[in-house]
This record gives structure tokens, C-alpha cells and sequence, in this order.
């Protein structure tokens, strides 16, 4: 059974190392993958925006361990989800919800089994782990928890039309720098492919051309493209969007065809 992690922890700590020891205690046949353990600190919509941008590609029956836990300790539930076809396993803090519920929700569980003498601490060592592992085993949620019937939910960004202008914000910035917007196929209202679009950030404008993919413009030019999960991106090509303009998770944006 597949074990598919997602959390904040990075990689210089030991973190990661001892959840993924925790599993293999219980399950040492477990297929542990690594999502990414790079969220920003503490920030649940990027976690959870990685969570539904990735669980689709995975076989059914995968079991989703996902720790952003700015709450740890707190009186916020530890969750296990049953959907459709996977299961996800963390914080009841909106984490999980985004791709659970695009999936389909069948039954959520407060996960009461934990390690003895479980810290206050490190909840994705202590409680995430262990329950991620016992249902890799075929082992029932209703055995790990009690059944609950409300959750927090949390929508990610969209975009709205106002006259020709699309109102969004920053979604998320990859590694090389491009800015996911909250803009999907609302693009289309306001401009073709070739158009230029000006971009105003809270740093200021930037006008960049509508494109299908990169190498369509020289390197060095701003441009706009409908990225591979479906949002319209902001990039630089050959270059870093995010750092030219000083762009970071939930700046707000307004888009519209340059005059």
C-alpha cells in the first residue's frame, strides 16, 4: 500500500526520517513516497494546494499523510478521510479538505489511537503516522477514531470577472519561480493567445504576453500561460518571476488586456 507524504518539515531535520520510521514499525512492506516536505512553514493553503494538485495521480487506495500543523497540540482534530477512492490522514485545519472533497467524501474519523505517551509536539511522528500505517494494514478507520460529521474547510483562490479585469492572487510559486494565479479558463473571457495582458501586483505592473508554452517567447520576456494543473501562470522565460517581481503566496492581482 502506497503512503504518499506531503508536510513542512524540509529535509535537514529528522523529522520526516522518524515518521517514516514510525510506519515501517507497523508496516514494513509500506511504499513511502515523497509529495515534498518544502511547503513554507506553517502555510496550510500552499499544503493544501499541493495536496490537490498531486492525489489524483496516484493509484487508488493511496493513503495521503499531509502535516502543516500550525496547530499542534490545540484542540483541533486529528483527521482521518475516507473519499472515494484514497485516504487522507492529518490536521483538521483545511488541509486535507481542498482534495478531499474534489474526490468525494465518504466518512471522516477523529482519530483517537496514537503512540503511548504521544508528545504535544509532534503529532505527525505520534498520531499521523501511526494511523497512516495501521490502514495501510487494511486496518478500519472506525477502529482508529470515532466518526465526526463536521470539518473546517478551506477554499483555495479563484479569480472574478469585474468589467474586463480578472481579480485573482498569487496560488503558489514553484521552485523556478513562476506564479501560479487563482485565473483558470476565466482567461479566455478577456484575451487570445498572442495578446499582451498587464499584470498590476502590489509591486507594481507587469506586462507580459498570453502564450501556450514557453519556448514561445525569447528568454528574458514575461509571459502568460495556462500551466500543466489547469491555472493561468506568470513566468519569466529562462528566468524567475516570483523574485523579478517580488510576488509571494496570496498577493493579490488584477489582470486585463493591455489598452
Amino acid at each position: 500500500m502506497v503512503i504518499a507524504l506531503v508536510t513542512d518539515f524540509g529535509t535537514r531535520d529528522y523529522f520526516v526520517g522518524v515518521m517514516k520510521g514510525v510506519i515501517l514499525s507497523i508496516n514494513p512492506r509500506a511504499q513511502i513516497v515523497d509529495i515534498t516536505h518544502e511547503v513554507p512553514p506553517q502555510d496550510v493553503a500552499t499544503g493544501a494546494f499541493v495536496l490537490k494538485a498531486t492525489y489524483r495521480w496516484f493509484p487508488p487506495g493511496t493513503i495521503f499523510l499531509a502535516v502543516v500543523d500550525p496547530g499542534v497540540g490545540t484542540e483541533r482534530a486529528p483527521l482521518i478521510v475516507k473519499t472515494r477512492r484514497y485516504f487522507f490522514v492529518g490536521p483538521d485545519n483545511g488541509l486535507l479538505m481542498p482534495a478531499a472533497e474534489e474526490d468525494g467524501v465518504d466518512e471522516v474519523y477523529r482519530i483517537t489511537a496514537r503512540l503511548p505517551e504521544a508528545s504535544k509536539t509532534f503529532h505527525g511522528r505520534d498520531v499521523f503516522a501511526p494511523a497512516a500505517a495501521h490502514l495501510s494494514l487494511g486496518v478500519e478507520p472506525r477502529l482508529l477514531g470515532v466518526p465526526v460529521s463536521t470539518w473546517r474547510r478551506l477554499e483555495l483562490p479563484g479569480a472574478r470577472l469585474e468589467g474586463e479585469t480578472l481579480h485573482t492572487c498569487v496560488v503558489y510559486v514553484d521552485r523556478f519561480g513562476n506564479v501560479y494565479t487563482g485565473v483558470r479558463e476565466e482567461v479566455k473571457k478577456v484575451a487570445s493567445v498572442g495578446d499582451f495582458l498587464c499584470v498590476e501586483t502590489p509591486r507594481g505592473a507587469v506586462r507580459a504576453r498570453y502564450v501556450e508554452t514557453y519556448g514561445r517567447a525569447p528568454p528574458g520576456e514575461a509571459v502568460l500561460l495556462i500551466n500543466s494543473e489547469g491555472y493561468l501562470e506568470l513566468a519569466v522565460v529562462m528566468g524567475n518571476a516570483a523574485a523579478t517581481y517580488g510576488l509571494r503566496p496570496r498577493d493579490e492581482l488584477r489582470i486585463r488586456k493591455c489598452t
